[in-house]
Order: structure tokens, then C-alpha cells, then sequence
């Protein structure tokens, strides 16, 4: 049977299971909508930009474990995406997006609202290619969706001509994928897995360090027992938390810029670091040659690129996290066919454990208890209401504060840009959150020139009906780039105060009583759009604020909290220092 491209378009998606669609129309992908106009199966979902719109589609990707599916028109539409792309292609967020574009025939001809995007964005995606024949169509969707789940996730960009999709062809859409020069590994190779379990039996201070990739292969319960069965300690890079109960005793914080002092020194001394889905970026690093440099290292990674590229390993395993630890575990019960229950992988860390935790009683993570309302006391109030929750975060001194403080237990999840470090990211990401996990509570963390960066979509959560809850930290600056400014930079404050005027002092270090009033009005802003608004000033006010804004079930509920701009995130490493050269106070 022959179908125009647009039909075999929507029964692909269907097939595929999508039931949510974040787009925003226009000229080169109108017919593509008019063809979703008339199906009820997926829905569709307007963001009031496109950025925003990829930011919710990945929010919604990492909090079920889904595709998450984008379409947009071509021109600036195709750009609008390009952060959102480089967001998740850094994190590993599965993504289909697909852009229309001008007619084939008008392709390089500088039309009207043609770019390139598959070349714009070739170094930020998993894969990226623009259909030019319509019998191709079926297979190359098909292809999309296998290539950004399978192996390691990632963002893949489908440009869609206008004549393609309205050309007429088959309607038949693959069951089966093919791929000759894409073959996800799918084993762990045994025999480097025994030296590395070897090498743990031998360790006399090991240390477990899971990255993001233990999340994304959603291998937290068997991590657990590996660590508990071993009595191996374990530190987590920020997209790494959560893998673990952070209130395990086994468990010790986040190693790298703004990590614990105990994760830090950890790896530091540790004589073997057992590390599992990360890729050693220089934020968790530190002076690379100072790194761990005591310990023999074993990487597992499903991505072969990442294990010796930044920190060269001793034993390399390229294999899918989840799948590693269960053939860890398997061994462990029966490495040669009989019965081990484990017990000779025991290794003897009660020394170890115990120099660790005089670490954590000697410098542990805190704000001062007497400094008023502190972000740490807010983020507690939120561990104690909301156990079982989605907290998202923007960018800045909020996601690291966040990220120090949040307990992560079973039925809890924290969204974050980790990689790319997307201001802007948090609150469509929220809303992506709302939408995939209706029922739940989701919190999204921001600063207050982060929500600025995507305010406008407050009416996309209006009109959705979205009970989020969505905090912003208000130090009336740029808080992370000023905490820079002033331990390196002499206090010069250079661009980072949110409420300076043109007609204000340019060298201005403080914000006194002469300070311009702050602009907008986070409540009255809230309320224009039909939210709620509610401003809290002092500690007494925090849980109030948060019972008043679980009650609103129709409409989301922003809670400015006024903060001090002084508040500094400690500790702190210094780019490119070592990780035992840690700021303590200040």
C-alpha cells in the first residue's frame, strides 16, 4: 500500500511506542503536524521554545527511561535545538529529534530557513542524517531509535525534506534493525573481568567510584550488593549519586570540584579505584596527574573511547554496566561451578572504612547552623517532605548545594546537566519530569538567572496543569561565576550582579540598601501567568511555604527563596588542582 511519507511518519512513532511528542510547527514540518493533528494515540506537548522544548523531551527521557522524541521545523527551528543536542549527547539522554527542512531540490541553494543541521551538529550527536529518499524513510526511523537507546544512549538528529514527506511509498515499517557498522557490545569479556575481580581480592584500600552510566543502566540494586558483599567503600560523581542509598554506610559523597573531603582524600589514598560508567572528566579529576596516584585502576565502560582517554586504566573492560556487575555477582556465587556464596570476595576494609570515616567526622560537608535560612536547610526540609520524588536542577551553585545535600533513597531521582552544565536546563526538564511520571512530586532547584533562561515556559506549565514545585535560590547574582570572582579574581564582579542598572557603580562589590530593587518579580511573574507565587525570607517560613505549595494541584508553584549573595559552596578544588588540595572555609 502507498502512504505519503507523513502517514508512514506517525505509524512509526506508534510503533515505537511513543506516547508524548514535544514540537513547536512551522512552514517546513506543517504537513508532519496536520498528520499528527489527526491521531489521538501520542500527545502533543508545546513548549513555548524550541531549547526548552529538547530540555523537557530529555527531562522526560532520564526520568522514565524512555526516548524521548522532539520535532521541530527547519531553519531556526533546527537550531533552536542545537544546546539541548550537545546537553544530552554529553549525559547520555536518548533523544530522537527530528527537523524538517526545505525541499530536496532546494537543498545548498541558501533557501528560505535552511541550514545545515546535520552538519552543525555532528560533534554533538550520536548520530545524524538527512533522509533523500522516501523509500529509505521506515528504515531510517527505525534505525534512529535503536541507535539512541542501544549501547551507549545518546541524541540522534533526522532531517526530514518537505517533498520526502509528502512524497508517496510504502507504508511498511521494519521490524528489525541491521546495522553493519554499529554493533553494540553486548558481552563482558571474562577474562579481564577475573584480573579485575583478582585485583580487588589483593586491594588493601579499595574504592568504588560509579559514574552516570550505573544510572543509565539502571543497575542500582546490584551495585548495592556488589559493595555490600565486598565491604567496599563507595564515592559517585554528581550524575553518579543516586546509584547507591546516600544514607548507606558504605557510601561517602561526591569526589571532584565541590566533592566531600572524606570522597576526595578516598581517592587520594586509595590503592585500588574500582571505577564503573564514568569518563574522567577533569571537574571529577582535579590535576590529572595527581590523580589517585597511588592506586591501580580498573574502568568499566560500554563506551571503548572513554576508558583510557582522559585517565589511563590498568584494566579496561568495555562492557554494559549492569551486565558487568551481574557477571561480577554470578562469579561470586560460582566461580568454578560450586557453591561461594560470595564470602572470598570479602575484602578486609575495616581499617580503611575507619580512616574514612574519621575523614568525614573531621571535615564534614555543612553550613553554618546559625547563618539563618541556607540552602542546606532548605534542601533538608525537602529530603524530609519529599522522600519519594523527581528534583531537578538548573546550573550554578544551587545544583552543587543540591548535589551535596540531597538524599537519594529508593523512589527518588535527581535530574541534572552534568556534562554540558546547561543554565536553562531545569525547568522544562521539570516539566519533561511532570509529564512522564504523573502522580509524582518533582521539584525542580534554580537560580534565579537560570529560571530566567527559560521563564517563558511557566505558560507551558499552566497550561498543562503541572503541580511542579519550583524553587529558586535568589542571591541576586550569577552565584557560581561571583563565588569565582571572589576567591580568584580579587572580588572584581565583573557581570554577575542581577540587579545592576546601567546608571549603577561598575566596581559595586556588595548589595546594600542602594541597590536597584530586583527585577522581575518572581511571585508577581508567577501569578501573570497563573501559577502561584509565595517569597520566603526566613527559616521558620521554609516548610510552610512547601505544605501551601503541595496543596496546588492544577497549577505549578514557584517559592522564591531569598538568599545570601555570600553563600559560598564548600569545599572547593581550584581548577585544575589536585583533589587533596581542597578549599575548606572561607
Amino acid at each position: 500500500m502507498k502512504v505519503a511519507g507523513t502517514s508512514l511518519f506517525v505509524k512509526a512513532l506508534k510503533e515505537e511506542g511513543v506516547t508524548t511528542l514535544f514540537g513547536y510547527p512551522g512552514g517546513y514540518a506543517i504537513d508532519l503536524f496536520d498528520e499528527l493533528y489527526k491521531q489521538n494515540d501520542i500527545e502533543l506537548i508545546l513548549p513555548r521554545h524550541e531549547q526548552a522544548l529538547i530540555h523537557a523531551a530529555d527531562g522526560y527521557a532520564r526520568s522514565t527511561g524512555k526516548v524521548g522524541v522532539c520535532l521541530v521545523t527547519s531553519g531556526p527551528g533546527a537550531t533552536n535545538l542545537v544546546t539541548g543536542i550537545a546537553t544530552a549527547n554529553y549525559d547520555s539522554v536518548p533523544l530522537v529529534c527530528f527537523t524538517g527542512q526545505v525541499p530536496t531540490c532546494l537543498i545548498g541553494n541558501d533557501a528560505f530557513q535552511e541550514v545545515d543541521i546535520i552538519g552543525i551538529t555532528r560533534s554533538i550527536c550520536k548520530y545524524g542524517v538527512t533522509v533523500r529518499n522516501r523509500e529509505d524513510l521506515g528504515r531510517i526511523i527505525k534505525e534512529a531509535f535503536y541507535i539512541a537507546s542501544t549501547g551507549k544512549p545518546g541524541p540522534v538528529i533526522v532531517d526530514l525534506p518537505k517533498d520526502i514527506m509528502l512524497e508517496s511509498g510504502s507504508d511498511t515499517y521494519p521490524k528489525e534493525v541491521n546495522i553493519r557498522s554499529y554493533k553494540p557490545n553486548s558481552k563482558v569479556h571474562a577474562g579481564q573481568l577475573k584480573k579485575a575481580m583478582e585485583m580487588l581480592r589483593n586491594a588493601e584500600k579499595p574504592v568504588f567510584l560509579a559514574g552516570g552510566g550505573l544510572k543509565l543502566s539502571r543497575a542500582g540494586k546490584e551495585f548495592t550488593k556488589l559493595a555490600e558483599i565486598t565491604k567496599v567503600p563507595v564515592v559517585t560523581t554528581i550524575m553518579g549519586k543516586g546509584t547507591m542509598d546516600t544514607g548507606h554506610p558504605l557510601y561517602i559523597g561526591n569526589i571532584g570540584m565541590h566533592g566531600s573531603y572524606a570522597a576526595n582524600q578516598a581517592i587520594s589514598e586509595c590503592d585500588l579505584l574500582f571505577s564503573i560508567g564514568t569518563r574522567f572528566n577533569d571537574r571529577i579529576t582535579g590535576m590529572l596527574v595527581e590523580f589517585a596516584p597511588k592506586a591501580k585502576i580498573v574502568h568499566i565502560d560500554i563506551d571503548s573511547a572513554s576508558i583510557s582517554k582522559n585517565v589511563v586504566v590498568d584494566i579496561p573492560i568495555v562492557a554494559d554496566a549492569k551486565q558487568a556487575i551481574e557477571k561480577i555477582l554470578e562469579e561470586m556465587v560460582s566461580p568454578d561451578g560450586g557453591n561461594n556464596s560470595g564470602s572470598a570476595m570479602e575484602c578486609n576494609t575495616a581499617s580503611w572504612l575507619e580512616q574514612i570515616n574519621g575523614w568525614k567526622q573531621e571535615h564534614p560537608i555543612g553550613m553554618r547552623k546559625d547563618a539563618g535560612m541556607t540552602p542546606q536547610k532548605i534542601i533538608e526540609k525537602i529530603n524530609r517532605l519529599f522522600p519519594e520524588s523527581i528534583v531537578v536542577t538548573d546550573v550554578g551553585q544551587h545544583q552543587m548545594w543540591t548535589t551535596q545535600f540531597l538524599e537519594i533513597k529508593e523512589g527518588k531521582q535527581l535530574l541534572t546537566s552534568g556534562g554540558l552544565g546547561t543554565m536553562g536546563y531545569g525547568f522544562p526538564a521539570a516539566i519533561g519530569a511532570g509529564l512522564g511520571n504523573p502522580g509524582k512530586p518533582v521539584i525542580c532547584i534554580s537560580g534565579d538567572g537560570g529560571m530566567q533562561m527559560n521563564i517563558q515556559e511557566m505558560a507551558t506549565a499552566v497550561a498543562l496543569e503541572l503541580p511542579l514545585i519550583l524553587c529558586i535560590f535568589n542571591n541576586s547574582c550569577l552565584g557560581m561565576v561571583r563565588q569565582w570572582q571572589k576567591l580568584f579574581y580579587d572580588g572584581r564582579y565583573s557581570l554577575t550582579c542581577l540587579r545592576s542598572h546601567r546608571n549603577c557603580n561598575k566596581h559595586c562589590g556588595d548589595f546594600s540598601g542602594q541597590c536597584p530593587p530586583y527585577s522581575p518579580d518572581f511571585v508577581k511573574l508567577a501569578e501573570s501567568y497563573g501559577a502561584y507565587g509565595i517569597r520566603v525570607e526566613t527559616e521558620n517560613e521554609i516548610e510552610t511555604a512547601f505544605l501551601r505549595a503541595v496543596k496546588n494541584k492544577q497549577a505549578p508553584t514557584v517559592i522564591e527563596f531569598m538568599i545570601d549573595s555570600e553563600e559560598l559552596v564548600l569545599p572547593m578544588v581550584q581548577g585544575g588542582r589536585s583533589l587533596n588540595n581542597m578549599i575548606l572555609e572561607c
